[in-house]
């Protein structure tokens, strides 16, 4: 496992292409905690400083909302320079970018005037509210800076916990990276070459539905790198039983699957976040390991069954249990609310020790000076996790 450097955090980020955004914060920001599965002692000042210093990341929208590589922005411009598209929401979208101009102008000119600033100080200029049944609902500022944050006019140019400072994009990324340009069929090729690389081995309906979703003429492309043998065909098998589809790999990962073949890997555990890349694609990751995750944010909490922020625990290339932690920041511990053990992982001491090393890992990363584990939590695990 790699120390945590900026140069060892930007080597990771490269390896999986973009780390999922997400506000909940009831053990430590996702990006915080995907990283932190994949570095050794991982410095969260170390990714701070790629996206707000070096500007080597920057925020956008890839499978979701992410931290990206800021040399992969040639590949995000196909979605800046063609979104909203064409369906029934883009029409809605474009009319009311339309009916609010001044809106959208008020805030483009208040950031060249002024400089890097928050939601709350651009002053509401819009004349229709956006009408919604969320949360989005009459947020006009929010919306228009979020429209034009996807266009690629505006960026978040820093942050304080999840504060957003904003400015102009020409301010953020580096001239060279903003000027690079790529034809749509090189956007193409590009993105389906690096979302592969990101799965490591995967089929076509895996690699349209991760990174960036711009693929347009995937089926033709990956048939003709086939062709050129930059891909391979491979037999996923599981106890026997080859898993249906047609399977990818890259050619450069070729090297890895003949080490791990070899028994030349030394499995590690970790637990990871519900918004790790590894979890985004929930069909996937039942075909590939078993698990069967759902979220239960919005689950009332007599019908949990993993729990509010169930974090899975991956040892090796098997998922043992699912833990569901909270962080007291202000009581110095780490809250075990649950520990379910995965359908056919037997709750032993040996996986209990497995796990319970996982979880005081964490605990240690997060600076907390305890594990204190819920009374409803099984006597066994309660023991191991104490």
């Amino acid at each position: 496992m790699p120390r945590s450097s900026p140069a060892k955090v930007l080597d990771v980020i490269r390896s999986i292409r973009c780390v999922q955004l997400d506000p909940i914060s009831v053990v430590a920001r996702s990006p915080l905690l995907v990283l932190r599965s994949r570095i050794g002692g991982f410095q969260p000042k170390h990714l701070d400083r790629l996206l707000y210093r070096d500007r080597a990341l920057f925020e956008y929208w890839a499978h979701a909302a992410s931290i990206v590589l800021s040399e992969d922005h040639p590949i995000f411009r196909y979605r800046m320079r063609n979104w909203p598209g064409p369906e029934a929401r883009g029409d809605r979208v474009r009319g009311w970018i339309q009916s609010n101009a001044k809106l959208r102008r008020s805030v483009l000119s208040e950031l060249r005037r002024r400089g890097p600033l928050r939601l709350r100080d651009f002053p509401d200029h819009s004349v229709e509210s956006w009408e919604s049944s969320g949360w989005t609902r009459d947020r006009n500022v929010d919306q228009m800076v979020r429209f034009l944050w996807i266009q690629g006019k505006v960026m978040v140019s820093d942050r304080n916990g999840l504060e957003k400072w904003w400015d102009l994009a020409e301010r953020v990324l580096p001239d060279p990276v903003r000027r690079e340009r790529m034809s749509d069929g090189q956007v193409a090729r590009r993105a389906i070459e690096l979302s592969l690389r990101c799965l490591g081995v995967g089929t076509a309906a895996h690699v349209r539905g991760h990174f960036t979703h711009s693929y347009p003429g995937l089926p033709e492309i990956l048939q003709g790198f086939e062709r050129s043998g930059l891909v391979e065909r491979v037999e996923v098998v599981d106890e026997g039983v080859p898993r249906p589809g047609t399977w990818y790999v890259h050619r450069e990962d070729l090297p890895l699957l003949e080490r791990i073949e070899r028994g030349r890997w030394e499995p590690r555990t970790t637990m990871l976040s519900p918004f790790d890349n590894l979890m985004h694609d929930r069909r996937r990751l039942l075909d590939l390991f078993g698990l069967d995750y759902k979220m239960e944010i919005y689950v009332a909490a007599v019908k949990r069954r993993h729990g509010y922020y169930s974090m899975p625990v991956l040892h090796g290339d098997r998922f043992l249990a699912r833990v569901d932690p909270a962080n007291d920041r202000e009581g110095s511990r780490l809250i075990v609310r649950h520990v379910v053990p995965e359908p056919g992982v037997k709750a032993d001491s040996a996986t209990a020790r497995v796990v319970s090393t996982a979880v005081h890992d964490l605990a240690g990363w997060l600076g907390a000076e305890r594990v204190d584990v819920d009374r409803s939590v099984p006597t066994a695990w309660r023991r191991a996790l104490g």
